[in-house]
């Protein structure tokens, strides 16, 4: 029950976003609050019109903007005064030449790892929030919402924070503390649901349609759209980094699966935009064994994800029915990719190999990629001479759970002796 600014107004103003357009069935309607066709009630995703950029210009113009996503303002659903407004402003994160990990891994043709634990809330969550935030300002939203394993429900108060606006985020009712702590300090309403995140999900999709979610502005359930074009900004930003090329290989976490297809999506963009050089990329995918469903539906070839229950450590990408699951499938399927999966032990392993080569504490999620990345060099799929990028998405801090038994190394009384004795001369 969606009264707050008409879906079909034409006074939205979103940039070079046109409409929203059915990634199954191609049926247009105009930019609003929705997120399923009501043809095939497939997924919306916002359609664009880049026809009048000049490459050369839209590159100085992207060159000369902001240090954060909004320099990528002309490929974005969001006004042309964005950076003026009240927001987190996040990205432009650094791309860490991993030369140590590299050794360790194997890899001669060039180890990157993008870490988003720089953004605001230290998540790459801060992207897409801050996409879905100027929609709901768009569309006159008062209260701003999501369903989360931790991460979004962050960066979602910090954001709302920061734009004057109410906040109400639900979330499993067992989630790290840390993570618990961070949603909650920024002053807005944080629901613990008795659940998994699939049960949390449906409890907001049914909020929406009920008066009592009237104003409310579901950052990844009906602002979806708007939401999910943040993490094409990922895509930009590596592509810009490694001076306007295309990275030959990059190794991406699934959770729903929203950000690896907008990662495509952003490539393919600045293909067409002739941004970058038109040639064969492969994106990998990475899940944790206890929460594989994509992972499980690639190794046994079909198109079908079947959900699972969660059982993992990695909880910020414990999504045991992946939306865009299928879409994953095509993608991997269609660069010469792959799905993969590491136990959690792996990823504890992984997390300490980052932390101990490359100096970045990564959340579980970061444990994941890496450790599949290191599963798929060692499986002969990954390519070790290929220029490779290894997304980081969020900040160890989070999840120091998943590293419970590192402290430290020795006990010793202040004095020489005593140093030479722990062994430590």
């Amino acid at each position: 029950m969606q009264t707050v600014a008409s879906a079909s107004s034409p006074t939205v103003d979103l940039g070079p976003a046109t409409a929203l357009s059915c990634r199954e069935c191609g049926h247009r309607v105009p930019l609003g609050p929705v997120f399923a066709c009501e043809e095939c009630f497939g997924p919306l995703e916002i359609a664009y019109d880049f026809s009048a950029y000049d490459t050369e210009e839209l590159r100085r113009r992207i060159e000369a903007g902001p240090a954060n996503i909004w320099r990528y303002a002309p490929l974005l659903p969001v006004p042309a005064d964005v950076a003026g407004k009240p927001n987190l402003n996040p990205g432009w994160t650094e791309l860490v030449k991993a030369d140590n990990l590299a050794r360790e891994l194997g890899v001669t043709g060039g180890l990157y790892v993008k870490d988003d634990s720089g953004n605001p809330t230290h998540s790459f969550k801060d992207r897409v929030v801050a996409q879905a935030l100027e929609a709901a300002r768009a569309f006159g939203f008062t209260t701003l919402s999501c369903s989360s394993t931790g991460n979004l429900a962050g960066a979602v108060g910090a954001a709302a924070a920061r734009a004057g606006l109410r906040s109400c985020v639900f979330i499993p009712h067992d989630l790290e503390q840390a993570k618990v702590v961070m949603a909650a300090v920024y002053g807005g309403e944080l629901v613990g649901i008795e659940g998994n995140y699939d049960d949390v999900n449906r409890f907001c999709s049914e909020l929406i349609g009920d008066s009592a979610g009237e104003g409310w502005g579901f950052v990844n359930v009906n602002l979806r759209p708007y939401y999910a074009e943040g993490s094409k900004t990922l895509a930009y930003e590596i592509c810009e980094q490694l001076g306007w090329r295309l990275p030959d290989q990059i190794v991406v976490p699934i959770a729903s699966g929203s950000q690896l297809t907008k990662i495509d999506k952003g490539l393919r963009e600045l293909i067409s935009l002739g941004l970058v050089e038109d040639r064969p990329y492969r994106i990998f995918g990475a899940q944790a064994e206890g929460c594989s469903p994509v992972s499980t539906a690639f190794k046994a070839g079909p198109d079908v994800v079947r959900p699972q229950k969660p059982n993992t450590i990695a909880k910020s990408l414990a999504i045991g029915n992946p939306a865009d699951g299928p879409y994953v499938l095509d993608i991997a399927r269609r660069t010469g990719g792959a799905v993969e999966d590491v136990t959690d032990q792996q990823v504890v392993d992984a997390i300490r190999l980052l932390a101990r080569t490359e100096g970045i504490f990564a959340e579980t999620a970061g444990g994941v990629t890496v450790g599949v990345t290191r599963k798929l060099i060692e499986n002969g799929v990954l390519d070790p001479a290929k220029t490779t990028v290894v997304l980081n998405t969020g900040d160890g801090l989070k999840t120091l759970d998943a590293v419970a038994g590192t402290g430290l190394t020795a006990t010793i009384r202040p004095t020489l002796d005593s140093f030479r004795e722990a062994g430590l001369a």
